[in-house]
């Protein structure tokens, strides 16, 4: 696979993970994993970084 290809792939996945990430904070979604239901701060944490990794990505995408 080429580097430009992989990073597109990768960049893409992450932004999908982010708005789904979104769509929980938004919609008010529960999340229970193992019994445990997490905390909304958790999706904006993960929001964040997925977000930036998808954005890096597809950045590298362009670059490479």
């Amino acid at each position: 696979m080429k580097p430009e290809t992989y990073a597109l792939t990768t960049g893409l996945i992450f932004l999908v993970i982010a708005l789904l990430h979104l769509a929980r904070l938004i919609l008010g979604w529960e999340a229970v994993i193992g019994g445990w239901a997490v905390p909304t701060w958790v999706s904006v944490v993960a929001l964040l970084v997925a977000a930036s990794l998808g954005y890096e990505g597809l950045k590298l995408s362009r670059k490479a």
